[in-house]
């Protein structure tokens, strides 16, 4: 039985490219590249907001048990 040489290969998987990084060059981004880094952006600001006001609300609770 021969051993696939692809199963033991060293080579590093393949990774999906990383989105915008903050302080990035974006001198070589074309129009539509920035309208997609924008709404990339966008989006996460949203789900930060909507973490943050989940521990707002999570901290409110707990101090209101608390204070009784």
């Amino acid at each position: 039985m021969a051993i696939d040489d692809d199963l033991f290969s060293s080579a590093a998987p393949a990774l999906k490219p990383a989105g915008h990084t903050v302080g990035s060059d974006i001198s070589t981004l074309s129009e539509s590249e920035i309208e997609e880094h924008i709404a990339q952006l966008s989006a996460e600001i949203e789900r930060l907001r909507r973490a943050l006001e989940a521990k707002r609300a999570s901290r409110s609770a707990a101090d209101n048990v608390f204070k009784r």
